[in-house]
């Protein structure tokens, strides 16, 4: 697994600033008013850096910008990185910086003194985050990179703060890892074991088989897989962490298709190969199961995830065929493509009948045509309930995550009637993923708030974002942690 880079925290009382190695940054109020520490410096230094602060280039740089100067006079370092910053900045300005000083974080090492910055986890989670990098495949791997100290007052306080910070990081991480593995080295029976392997961390972890899909009716789920050689799994991952251990859980649901060719109803083969992100749902959940265990977080939260493989093969199911869902619902295969919601619609409906939860979400790389609507930028929410929906675009702001609330007309049903089953798995392209929606709503018991995340443009994208180079983000990650914390933990 790739792991977040050492970020450690220090008092910056008795430092000497000229001696902390060779990469050296300075976070600096935009005022340019220099902390104590800093007038200690050489003289010439600090003739050099009161030069730079009243610069054209400092006076417009926005916060978190950062400017450079080479091989400075007075100090060991070789270079000298000066970070604009309010002392007390928005969490929004203390991750720009934290991302900026990202591209300096190299095997030397950084030290950043940051004085009486507030904030400081903020950066220092935003740099983590930012210096991702997925490395497994390559016969040249980079240069580790060195430590990262924080030079500060009461850092003891600024370590605690970072603390569910790194756990965050971490569980980001583990999804982007799971998303930007190809299909031939992450199977179903790989992502189930790294699954297992988190009992390690302290979540308590089942592993479903097919003979035991096969008694539970998860007809749906088990008719995508059939044409793979690889088997059809489901993983359950258990977090009780409530002081209630019997108060119902929160429910997460993610589609993990581990690479999807559409099936017989075949997807154009260009970008194809980009289909070893459609497992990005079940990757999220996991990074969310990860990071709650991480932090210890005080609440009570199942995550269930189907992982399946949509191959085109002599035994693969077809369009015109039926099948019963767990639910008891029959459904007439209109395209082998839209095999996500199938997969859905068993997984939600076994962890409703289980677990009683009152709260459910399930989160699936579901339809191209999200991504039509909103882009790169945005994941489609969809819910039954308003409360919930405020809930988690609340949580999207927050974490800067975007999530855009959709409409769900009953009106959109029709579009869903099949003459010889209770549902078609598809409907018309117009409205699509509203479409999606709806059909997964069939599969939601009465009393349930429920809401489903198409995820299909966010999950891995072909530039870097602020937070990520190009490739899987791991997005949500931060927004349910954060909803979890703000709504399902007893504090």
């Amino acid at each position: 697994m790739t792991t977040p880079l050492p970020i450690d925290f220090r008092d910056s009382s008795n430092i000497e600033l000229a001696n902390l190695g060779q990469n050296l940054a300075l976070i600096v109020d935009p005022a340019g008013k220099l902390d104590q520490q800093l007038r200690k410096l050489d003289v010439a230094m600090r003739k050099s850096l009161t030069r730079l602060l009243e610069s054209e280039a400092w006076l417009s740089a926005r916060p978190g910008g950062v400017l450079t100067l080479g091989f400075p006079v007075g100090i060991t370092a070789t270079q000298l990185l000066v970070v604009s910053l309010p002392t007390r900045p928005s969490v929004d300005e203390a991750r720009a910086a934290g991302a900026a000083l990202a591209a300096h974080a190299g095997p030397g090492g950084l030290s950043i003194f940051a004085g009486h910055h507030t904030r400081v986890e903020e950066v220092a989670h935003a740099l983590a985050l930012r210096s991702y990098a997925f490395s497994d495949h390559k016969s040249k791997t980079p240069a580790p990179r060195g430590q990262v100290v924080f030079y500060l007052r009461h850092p003891e306080v600024v370590a605690r703060a970072a603390a569910p910070l790194a756990a965050l990081a971490e569980g980001v991480f583990f999804t982007r890892d799971l998303v930007n593995e190809p299909a031939n080295i992450l199977t179903t029976t790989e992502f189930a074991k790294r699954i297992a392997d988190m009992a390690d961390i302290g979540l308590k972890i089942e592993i479903l088989d097919e003979d035991a899909l096969r008694d539970l009716g998860m007809n749906l789920l088990l008719a995508v897989g059939q044409g793979s050689t690889s088997p059809t799994k489901v993983a359950i991952m258990h977090w009780e962490g409530a002081t209630d251990t019997e108060q119902p859980p929160l429910a997460l649901i993610g589609k993990g298709v581990i690479f999807d060719t559409g099936g017989i109803s075949l997807k154009n083969p260009g970008g194809m190969e980009r289909m070893t992100m459609d497992m990005g749902g079940a990757g999220l959940v996991c990074g969310v199961m990860r990071t709650l265990a991480l932090r210890r977080a005080r609440a009570n939260v199942v995550g269930v995830v189907g992982l399946v493989e949509n191959m085109p093969a002599g035994n693969a199911y077809r369009p015109g065929d039926v099948f019963a869902s767990m639910k008891g619902d029959t459904v007439e295969i209109i395209s082998t493509d839209a095999e996500g919601r199938l997969l859905l619609a068993d997984v939600m409906w076994y962890a409703q009948k289980r677990f009683k939860p009152t709260h459910m979400i399930d989160f699936a790389t579901l339809t191209g045509n999200i991504i039509a609507a909103l882009g790169s930028e945005y994941a489609g929410l969809f819910s039954n309930d308003e409360t919930l929906t405020a809930w988690m675009t609340a949580a999207g702001r927050a974490e800067s995550e975007g999530i855009w609330p959709m409409p769900m007309s009953p009106a959109f049903d029709e579009s869903l009637k099949s003459l010889v089953a209770d549902v078609k798995n598809k409907g018309a392209v117009e409205g699509g993923a509203i479409i999606a929606a709806r059909f997964l709503s069939r599969f939601v018991a009465d009393g349930t708030a429920w809401a489903h995340v198409d995820i299909a443009g966010v999950t891995s994208l072909k530039g870097d974002t602020r937070l990520a180079p190009r490739g899987a983000t791991g997005w949500g990650v931060g927004l349910i942690n954060r909803l979890i914390h703000d709504h399902f933990e007893t504090h």
